[in-house]
């Protein structure tokens, strides 16, 4: 039997094995620890590529983190508003029909 936490993922909207650990050291972290799971994480890790290259994001900087944390509160729901556009262009072979 798995010692694996499980959560109720609100972006999957589905009980799904939890992060190990919070992502980040602010209530963003905590509340993304507590209601998102491992596959909806490794899926922003993966889209936030997006935002990262369109707008040049430095994470090293106070804005570049701040600009991250509200497009990821906004991902998975915890924040309104639209995601940030990004200059991604799906090939024929991401396009989901």
């Amino acid at each position: 039997m798995s010692d694996e936490r499980v959560v109720f993922c609100r972006k999957l909207k589905k009980e799904l094995p939890g992060l190990l650990k919070p992502p980040y050291r602010n209530e963003l972290g905590r509340r993304i620890y507590e209601e998102v799971s491992k596959e909806a994480w490794q899926q922003w890790l993966k889209d936030s590529v997006k935002f990262i290259n369109t707008y040049r994001a430095d994470l090293t900087t106070k804005e570049g983190q701040e600009f991250m944390f509200k497009q990821c509160a906004i991902y998975f729901e915890f924040e309104q508003g639209d995601l940030a556009q990004t200059a991604f262009v799906p090939t024929e072979a991401t396009k989901k029909d």
